[in-house]
């Protein structure tokens, strides 16, 4: 399989269990509650445009996606950031170009509304993931991510 055979399109709410089958493959913690959440948010709220997306394979299945928030604030006005919440590929569908093109069209969906940066959160201790983000154009914020530990 190579990206030219890859169908990248907005999410549907019908992809819920599709991802959380991909998330399952990749992650042993089951997040089925948080993504319940992001499908809610995503899908129910007026609030927040669809900018999330899959990659789809020829024979409908999915490889992969990119979940992300834009929230629509006052009198439909969009601010100039947005968030990446979540990025994963099918660990059968890994090392063809999936991820890197799932977050180009991101990218690219984004600017046409306006979007000027897109921030996301990391494990720092990844090097994996933090490898995939430098390589896809991503550096050190010039925010500080502020924890209490309770």
């Amino acid at each position: 399989m190579d990206d030219s055979t890859i169908k990248i399109r907005l999410m549907k709410a019908d992809d819920f269990d599709a991802v959380v089958g991909i998330v399952m493959k990749v992650s042993s913690a089951s997040r089925r509650a948080y993504y319940d959440l992001k499908f809610e948010k995503l899908f129910k709220s007026a609030d927040y445009l669809p900018v999330s997306l899959v990659a789809e394979k020829e024979d409908g299945t999915l490889a992969g996606f990119v979940m992300g928030e834009l929230y629509q604030g006052e009198d439909g006005i969009f601010p100039d950031e947005a968030n990446l919440d979540a990025i994963c590929v099918d660990p059968d569908c890994r090392h063809k170009g999936i991820g890197g093109l799932l977050m180009m069209e991101f990218s690219d969906h984004l600017r046409k509304v306006g979007v000027q940066k897109l921030n996301t959160l990391t494990d720092p201790n990844n090097p994996k993931t933090l490898r995939f983000f430098k390589a896809n154009r991503f550096g050190p914020s010039k925010k500080i991510n502020l924890e209490r530990i309770l």
